[in-house]
Order: structure tokens, then C-alpha cells, then sequence
């Protein structure tokens, strides 16, 4: 919203320069955007401390992580928080009885416990599957105050497993940031100053190869940047382990 707002003004003649401020990771044009990295370590904090309290507990636990129409901050998060066993995404529709399978083959191979990361914006096949106005009316008519609350109870109903729920939310979004986020805010800062001095404006400063860029806001004005489900980085999570209900 913010680049397009940005390219609005643009448009009117304005001379802007943007940066890539948000958790989300979800601009596109750029590599990475300062606040993702500070967000993946609350997540990443919040899982390992629930993994602490697994190993003791017969349980399901779910952590809720934020990301409304993007998983990146749940995707880096439930690999490094002590590898989350199940990781559900909005670009990854989930099948809950692949869900309620993952969760029974770790049973059969002694792992008494489940950890599931799952994005606030992640949806079932099922609901995937509806239109817009259909999806739009079945959440007008919801009962769960969140996915976490939804998916708990259908794995209750499926499986003898106890569900405990923990949803960090905006924590996600505050404290200190961390020093990767430091170092790449300064660098983007810097190169925006530059432009502005260079008189060239009507770009967002991002990042390409770990090398600061420039890119025309009217090429990144209203897109998004999703994970891919065929990216490399799914691959090699599921080659550890980990399980994203798709199959």
C-alpha cells in the first residue's frame, strides 16, 4: 500500500524516494526489506521456547506467526526455531488429513510431540477452492477468533492429541531491531540520500545479490512478492523433515 500510495504521488509530479520497511518480506524488487529479519527472530525465540516445553509435554502445539497473504516470516521462522515440524502458508494450501498424518507418523516414530508453525493468513484447500464472494461469506459467518484456533480444533476432533495454541502477534513487530536489519537500513538510507542529492527520484531503494539497487516504483507499485512453493527453500525443508500439508 505504501509503494502504491508512493507511485500515486509520483504520478502527480511529486519527487519520491521509498525504502523497503516491513516484516513481510513482501515487496517486490527487492532481495530482502529491513524489519523481516527482526520479526524472524521473535518468531524464531517464541518457537524455540515452546520446543523447550514440547519435549516434556504430549501435546500439539501451535504457534501463530504473522503474515496475512505471505509466509516468508513463517517459513524462516519455523526452520530455525528448532524445526518446526509442520509449517502451513498462505501461498500453501493446506489439506488438513495431510496435517492430522504428519502429526500421527511422528507418533509411530516415538516423537510424542508436534510443533506447527502456521501464518494467520494460511487457508485450507477447501477454502482455497471457493470464490471470493463465497470465501468472503464464510468468514462473515466464523466462530475463531484466528487459523490457530481453527486448525486446533479440527486436528482435536481427528487425532487424541491436547492442542495448545500460543500467538505471539505484535510482538512481532516491536523491540529492538537486530543488527542485520541495522546494517541493511543504513545501507538502503545511504543510497536514498544519494538519490534524492542525484536528483533521482521515483525509485524504491532495495536489495539484489546482498548489492543495494534502484528500482522504478512503477514497477513495484501493487505487487508482492510470494514464496514460491517450488522454491529451493521448501525443497530442502521438506528434505529435513518438515511437512507444509500440501501432500
Amino acid at each position: 500500500g505504501t509503494h502504491k500510495s508512493a507511485n500515486m504521488l509520483r504520478e502527480e509530479g511529486l519527487n519520491v524516494v521509498t525504502l523497503p520497511k516491513t516484516i513481510d518480506n513482501d515487496l517486490w524488487g527487492t532481495d530482502m526489506t529491513f524489519g523481516f529479519q527482526s520479526a524472524v527472530d521473535i518468531a524464531t525465540d517464541t518457537i524455540d521456547r515452546i520446543h523447550t516445553t514440547a519435549t516434556s509435554h504430549s501435546r500439539v502445539f501451535i504457534v501463530e506467526v504473522m503474515g496475512h497473504k505471505v509466509g516468508w516470516v513463517t517459513l524462516h521462522a519455523g526452520i530455525a526455531g528448532g524445526g518446526a515440524d509442520i509449517i502451513l502458508l498462505p501461498e500453501m494450501p493446506y489439506d488438513i488429513n495431510s496435517v492430522v498424518e504428519a502429526i500421527e507418523k511422528r507418533g509411530k516414530a516415538g516423537k510424542r510431540f508436534t510443533i506447527i508453525a502456521v501464518a494467520e493468513g494460511a487457508i485450507s484447500k477447501e477454502d482455497a477452492a471457493l470464490s471470493k464472494k463465497e470465501l468472503k461469506e464464510k468468514k462473515a459467518k466464523k466462530k475463531y477468533p484466528s487459523v490457530a484456533y481453527e486448525l486446533a480444533e479440527k486436528i482435536q476432533e481427528k487425532t487424541d492429541k491436547e492442542v495448545r495454541i500460543t500467538v505471539p502477534g505484535h510482538t512481532q513487530r516491536g523491540g529492538s531491531p537486530c543488527a542485520y536489519d541495522r546494517v541493511l537500513a543504513t545501507r538502503l538510507g545511504a543510497e536514498a540520500a544519494r538519490a534524492i542529492l542525484e536528483g533521482d527520484f521515483g525509485c524504491m531503494v532495495g536489495t539484489k545479490n546482498q548489492e543495494i539497487i534502484r528500482v522504478p516504483l512503477s514497477e513495484v507499485a501493487g505487487k508482492l512478492k510470494y514464496v514460491d512453493p517450488k522454491a529451493s527453500i521448501i525443497k530442502e525443508a521438506k528434505t529435513i523433515g518438515i511437512s507444509f500439508g500440501d501432500e
